[in-house]
């Protein structure tokens, strides 16, 4: 039987002990619980614990359980966002992880005049440049922002990057450090709707290097919930 609750305290205590390892504040770090494939009852069972942020994959996985989940939490879209699920997305999701292309972003501004809404998101980067992960090469995201200062309803708060698969936690280490000189690249695109202070990177193997090298968000799957 997975205790959620117990996972989910060592994980934030963890996240601590390293955040203040690094000369960093811990709560400056935000640990999404990545619920994918996980029942309502695991999710509650981390928010008695004291989680307020989750993360789903896909859209028709987050309606169906945030309607059976009654407590004031945020949900996060850390998954592939596709354009025909945009509008839904904006019903259901704080933040969204993954905004990937000028054609999803227009998408989102047009459901967002349409609905009165604000579209949170975060660029996700795709610094492999993996055939099979979603996410722009880190040499079009300044054109992106560009397009973005048109886009009013779509406020972009930080990057997001899933580094390729390592065979241990350091190999990551490069790509979120490449994350980390990718926003202070483009911290000049201060607009009323860009704000690049968030970087979300680091999931359950990997999160503490992120935590050192920046990481404002972790997305901690498995040593919360176990084994999907």
């Amino acid at each position: 039987m997975i205790d959620v609750a117990a996972n989910y305290t060592r994980v934030r205590e963890h996240v601590a002990a390293v955040a203040q390892r690094c000369g960093r504040r811990p709560e400056e770090i935000t640990i999404v619980c990545a619920a994918k494939t996980k029942g309502p009852e695991l999710i509650r069972a981390a928010i008695a614990a004291g989680a307020m942020d989750i993360g789903e994959n896909y859209v028709q996985e987050a309606e169906e359980k945030s309607a059976q989940i009654a407590e004031p939490i945020r949900w996060h879209m850390i998954g592939h966002l596709q354009r025909n699920k945009a509008k839904k997305a904006l019903t259901l999701f704080t933040l969204l992880h993954s905004l990937d292309s000028v054609a999803l972003a227009h998408a989102l501004q047009r459901h967002c005049e349409q609905l009165g809404l604000t579209a949170r998101a975060l660029i996700e980067v795709n610094l492999g440049r993996e055939q099979t992960k979603s996410g722009i090469a880190a040499d079009q995201v300044e054109a992106l922002l560009t397009a973005l200062t048109d886009l009013p309803a779509v406020r972009v708060e930080g990057l997001m990057v899933i580094p390729p698969p390592q065979a241990h936690p350091e190999g990551s280490r490069p790509y979120f450090r490449a994350l980390a000189r990718l926003r202070a690249r483009y911290e000049r695109f201060r607009t009323a709707n860009i704000d690049l202070r968030e970087l979300s990177m680091g999931m359950t193997d990997d999160y503490p290097i992120a935590i050192e090298e920046g990481a404002t968000i972790v997305r901690i799957g498995r040593a919360i919930f176990g084994e999907r």
